[in-house]
C-alpha cells in the first residue's frame, strides 16, 4: 500500500453518516468559541485537534497520534499559563505517549479487553490514586484539587489503556471528560467574575467545548469498540 493510499484511508474511508455529521458540529462548536472569544488562538487549535485526535481514535487509526500530537501541546501550554497543576504534569506525559502511542498500534490492531475481576481492581486502583494525588494537589494550591486532581491519575491510565487497545480506557474517558467538562466551566465562571485571573477566557471556554465534545466522543466510541465496529484488522479478543 503506498503512503497516499494508506492515508487517504486513514482520513477519509468508512465513515457513517452520523459520524460525519456530528464531527462537523463539535468542530464548528470549537470554530464558534474561539469567535466569541478570539484571545486566544492556542485555545482552539488544542480544541480542534483534540476533537480530531478522539475522533479518529474512536475509529481505531493510527493518525490520531499525529493530531493528538499537535493538540497535547497546545492543552499542556494552557494547563500551565492557567495554573492547572496537575493538567500541566499529564499534558506532559500526554505529548511523551504519542509517539509511543502510534508505535504500538502498529504492533497489535486487535481490541482487548479485560476479565471483570480484573477490570475491577483497576477502577478501584484509580479511585485510591485519584484521592492521593487529590491531597498532594492541594497541597501545591493547584486549583479545584478535587478535579484537578482528575486531570492528571485517571488520565494517566485510561491512556495506558488507549495506547494498548483496552477497549475499558473509554470507561475511564467518560469519566474524565465528565470531570474535566465541571472544571473548565467553574474556572470560566471565576474568570468571567473576577476570582480567577489567570489565562485568557478563550482558553476556558475552548477547554469547555472541547470537554464536552470528547465526552461524547467517548460514550460513542465506548459502543463502537464493544461491538468491535472499530476499524482493526485483527478483531476483538
Amino acid at each position: 500500500m503506498t503512503k497516499e493510499s494508506w492515508l487517504f484511508k486513514q482520513l477519509f474511508a468508512n465513515w457513517k453518516k452520523f459520524e460525519i455529521t456530528y464531527i462537523a458540529i463539535l468542530l464548528l462548536l470549537q470554530i464558534i468559541v474561539y469567535i466569541i472569544a478570539p484571545d486566544s488562538f492556542i485555545g482552539m487549535i488544542s480544541g480542534v485537534f483534540g476533537v480530531l485526535c478522539l475522533i479518529y481514535g474512536m475509529k481505531g487509526r493510527k493518525i490520531n497520534f499525529a493530531f493528538g500530537l499537535i493538540q497535547t501541546i497546545a492543552m499542556t501550554l494552557i494547563a500551565y499559563q492557567t495554573h492547572s497543576w496537575m493538567s500541566f504534569v499529564m499534558g506532559i506525559f500526554y505529548i511523551l505517549s504519542q509517539p509511543v502511542g502510534w508505535f504500538f498500534w502498529g504492533q497489535d490492531d486487535a481490541i482487548h479487553e479485560f476479565k471483570p475481576k480484573t477490570r475491577r481492581l483497576i477502577f478501584l486502583g484509580a479511585f485510591i490514586a485519584w484521592l492521593i494525588v487529590w491531597v498532594i494537589d492541594a497541597f501545591l494550591n493547584g486549583q479545584l484539587p478535587y478535579f484537578d486532581s482528575l486531570n492528571l491519575i485517571i488520565p494517566l491510565i485510561a491512556q495506558i489503556l488507549y495506547i494498548l487497545k483496552y477497549k475499558e480506557n473509554w470507561s475511564l474517558w467518560i469519566v474524565v471528560n465528565t470531570a474535566a467538562v465541571v472544571y473548565w466551566s467553574i474556572l470560566t465562571i471565576q474568570f468571567i467574575m473576577d476570582v480567577n485571573t489567570q489565562g485568557q477566557l478563550g482558553m476556558y471556554l475552548s477547554q469547555v467545548a472541547l470537554q464536552g465534545a470528547l465526552l461524547f466522543n467517548a460514550i460513542y466510541a465506548n459502543r463502537v469498540w464493544a461491538s468491535g465496529e472499530a476499524d482493526n484488522e485483527g478483531g476483538t479478543k
